[in-house]
């Protein structure tokens, strides 16, 4: 692949307070290399006997210890992750693991199973829905996730192009198959199969709450002799992946805010994510659900009074803006999710793909459209500098998208791929979003190798 244009930027980061701070005049490349910060290795104690392992695998994997055992939530992803946590936990505490929850199915939360298991087995508690987000795939025989997957996470580009999956930090799986997946040996043994369910193990007393966003099958755990509560992926320090772009079943924005706002009820004074660093300021915490389901709420409201109005997708995202006090906040900014994929999101889940503009009944097909642009702009080689052009003078979505007018008159058209590939190196460096960032290099590296 040709490198000329992938710059090295500097690594800008607040490893005191661990926190990326959205500051003016910083470049979306650093202000996402800031956010590596939320990604140094530490096993970090948020209340009594209760402890974080933060940046050791790609999601948090936490500790309870009770009287005669542990509770572990959530289990990071791969093997040599977990067991370097397993490890550090164990010198903490050499009580055998009674218990392991998990907060929803993805693979990055239970893959690491194995490494807490001994020679008792432990209950493996999960949402009665568990694994409820692959399950259509795999009865249609859906793989191409897969392909969309490993360009969102990167998986497929040199380390020197990878600043962090937004929420996670930099890691290639020694995997492959199924996006997300995880062991029939760590499958779940217990059920929450009820909006909550109280439950006593190694004289720990927990609350299982169902809590579906990010996926159907999410809980939250509350553990109140702590005050903590272990929140999944229904929170992380970026707004919130209300849309994969790898491809998802619908995820309910409107239940996601409603799950926010019950565990704000609880009044933690930790807050654990799924990813990122703990919040353990007690005086923090309830603003940052409050606002965490704030942000979430708004962009379901704003884009049903948008869609009122007769509001298309493309209109929409233009019309749902966040507001000034919530888009400021640095866990809101995003780094991993983002607001117009929301917006969409919840368009597609309420009315479906018409957006309801007649002519998007019958379009043209691309090739059919493409050949018209043609004609319009004078001859194909007009077309190609028109889109040369855009690249030269910054206007990279517009180039790509004449790169793609081009493709679909011929796939293999080696202009076209160069100045699309070159287009979506530029959008990427002015990317924060660190997955479309990802899937942006990712199609450039394609489009230049094939």
């Amino acid at each position: 692949m040709n490198h000329k244009y992938l710059i090295a930027l500097p690594l800008i980061v607040s490893c005191l307070t661990g926190t990326a701070i959205a500051q003016p005049g910083l470049t979306a490349t650093e202000k996402l290399q800031n956010q590596n910060a939320q990604f140094k290795e530490e096993v970090i104690e948020v209340a009594d006997n209760v402890h974080v392992a933060v940046g050791y695998s790609v999601s948090n994997v936490s500790m309870i210890v009770g009287d005669d055992g542990v509770v572990i939530i959530d289990t990071g992803m791969m093997a040599e992750s977990a067991m370097k946590i397993a490890k550090k936990f164990r010198e903490i505490t050499d009580k055998p693991v009674k218990a392991i929850i998990y907060t929803h199915s993805h693979g990055d939360h239970t893959g690491g199973a194995p490494a807490f298991l001994g020679e008792e087995r432990p209950e493996i508690w999960a949402h009665v829905n568990f694994g409820s987000e692959a399950r259509p795939w795999k009865l249609g025989g859906l793989t191409y996730q897969n392909v969309r997957g490993a360009r969102q996470a990167g998986f497929k580009l040199p380390r020197d192009q990878r600043i962090n999956n937004g929420v996670a930090p930099v890691r290639y799986p020694n995997r492959g198959g199924e996006v997300f997946s995880s062991s029939d040996g760590t499958s779940p043994t217990h059920f929450l199969d009820s909006e909550h369910q109280t439950i006593h193990v190694a004289g720990v007393e927990l609350e299982l709450v169902a809590a579906p966003g990010e996926t159907n099958d999410g809980i939250f755990v509350w553990y109140p002799a702590g005050k903590v509560l272990f929140a999944g992926d229904d929170f992380y320090r970026s707004f919130p992946n209300l849309y994969a772009i790898r491809g998802t079943p619908n995820r309910s924005v409107r239940l996601w805010a409603e799950s926010l706002g019950n565990m704000a009820q609880r009044k933690p004074s930790a807050l654990v994510g799924g990813h990122t660093r703990p919040i353990t300021d007690p005086s923090q915490v309830q603003q940052v659900l409050t606002d965490y389901r704030d942000a979430v709420q708004f962009i379901h409201d704003k884009t049903v009074e948008g869609m009122n109005k007769g509001l298309t997708p493309d209109e929409l995202v233009e019309y749902v803006q966040l507001p000034e006090h919530l888009a400021n906040k640095e866990y809101l900014q995003p780094f991993y999710g983002h607001p117009q994929w929301g917006v969409r999101s919840v368009f597609n889940g309420y009315l479906g793909w018409f957006d309801g503009n007649a002519s998007n009944l019958f379009p043209l097909p691309p090739k059919a459209e493409a050949q018209r642009m043609v004609q319009l702009a004078g001859g194909k080689d007009k077309l190609v500098k028109a889109a040369e052009d855009a690249v030269g003078s910054g206007d990279n979505q517009w180039a790509a998208q004449l790169a793609d007018q081009l493709l679909a008159l011929d796939k293999e058209d080696s202009a076209a791929k160069q100045i699309k590939a070159q287009a979506l190196i530029n959008l990427a460096h002015d990317m924060v979003n660190a997955t479309a960032r990802n899937y942006y290099l990712t199609v450039a590296r394609e489009l230049r190798e094939q």
